[in-house]
């Protein structure tokens, strides 16, 4: 039997009250205290109270909260299967669709109708609330069609790479898999189809139809690092930010007009894009050799991806700051200026870090990770200057 005082103000016990009682006679029972581990003979004590009757005080304020402890416990035991099912399917739905890029997909469409929205105070309307959910939903959904489609032809190598994602993991069945690339698919169609006219239904169906190929045999375009890449910088780059803001000024009554912010963000983001596309696969090197798919790291190395994804993020940075002093009638450079400095000083200081550690696979994880970081920043701070 074992006692032990917890930071809650409850006890637990290992045993029931009668067998406590009885074995305090005959055992030398171990008491945790603190984080520390007292022996005591003979009988239980409780060290951090002076008296006998701060004791019987703690245990009959404390009985009540032991037996409820006791039933809730019970009750998580037998807890319903039909809801533990439906939880674990929507964990791992949730996974499936990759949160991480649905982040990145979230906050590039707002910004851009923030943006828009700046530009055009005087046109803003209730009423373009619902239209905006709705245009978002359906970039979620063809996020999830890309991204899930290129699970389900990639389980083998997930198996190795990512073993924790809901098909390699057995958690969501390929038949389940198919289902909501389906739903997503036809749902984000219609969406975008009856809220968005032709033109934007069209952009919306290219970036579903270059998702597809970038997966799919016989083309499987992924195998080819130059081809993977452009499809990743043209639909996570120039169709989003292009036809959000096209589909946002349409939305206000307005013909489509390149602004200085907006070809800026959409340049930037693109060549984002690409980098994100070269050092995707810095984590996946040892499963991408195994299958033999072809990427620039498997072929140049994980260093020289790494020194080059950074250089790339380097350059855009730079632009971003001699735009902001060379327009500064257009672009805010008390804002634009700093924070791209300090961006930049933070991946240079990430890749040393990187460097230090010998590119181990959780360096590089972490590596990745704060590619994503500086992307939704962007993002973030785009509105503003």
């Amino acid at each position: 039997m074992e006692l032990s005082i917890s930071h809650s103000p409850c006890l637990r016990f290992s045993s029931s009250s009668s067998r406590f009682l009885a074995a305090s006679h005959h055992h030398r029972p171990s008491v945790h205290l603190a984080g520390k581990l007292l022996s005591k003979p003979k009988d239980v004590c409780f060290t951090s109270l002076s008296s006998s009757c701060m004791r019987s005080k703690f245990v009959s304020t404390n009985y009540r909260k032991i037996s409820i402890r006791a039933s809730s416990q019970v009750g998580a035991a037998g807890s319903d299967p039909v809801l533990d099912r439906i939880a674990r399917f929507q964990n791992a739905c949730w996974r499936f669709l990759r949160p991480h890029t649905i982040r990145g997909t979230a906050l590039g469409s707002t910004a851009l109708v923030a943006r828009a929205l700046i530009e055009n105070t005087h046109l803003i309307k209730w009423s373009l609330v619902l239209k905006a959910l709705s245009g978002l939903l359906a970039l979620i959904c063809g996020n999830g069609y890309i991204v899930g489609i290129n699970q389900i032809y990639d389980i083998g190598i997930d198996k190795v790479n990512k073993p924790y994602l809901p098909i390699a993991a057995g958690d969501l069945s390929v038949q389940s898999a198919w289902l909501l690339v389906i739903f997503f698919a036809v749902a984000g169609l219609a969406v975008v189809g009856f809220n968005f006219g032709p033109f934007i239904t069209c952009l919306y169906s290219l970036g579903l139809f270059l998702g597809t190929i970038y997966s799919v045999p016989p083309f499987r375009m992924k195998r080819f690092p130059v081809a993977a890449f452009l499809i990743i910088a043209t639909v996570r780059g120039f169709l989003l930010n292009f036809g959000v803001y096209h589909a946002t000024r349409a939305a206000l009554g307005l013909s489509f007009q390149w602004s200085a912010p907006v070809a800026f963000i959409t340049s930037f983001v693109t060549l984002f894009a690409l980098v994100i596309a070269i050092t995707k696969d810095l984590p996946d090197v040892e499963g991408d050799r195994k299958f033999q798919i072809s990427t620039l790291a498997t072929k140049l190395g994980v260093r020289n991806i790494a020194f080059l994804g950074s250089g790339l993020l380097l350059v855009n940075y730079i632009s971003a700051i001699s735009l902001a002093f060379y327009m500064p009638q257009v672009f805010r450079g008390s804002l634009m200026i700093p924070a791209h400095m300090i961006l930049a000083s933070c991946l240079i200081f990430q890749t040393w870090v990187l460097e230090k550690a010998n590119y181990t696979k959780e360096a590089i994880a972490g590596y990745y990770r704060f590619i994503w970081n500086l992307f939704y920043a962007e993002y973030l701070l785009f509105p503003f200057f």
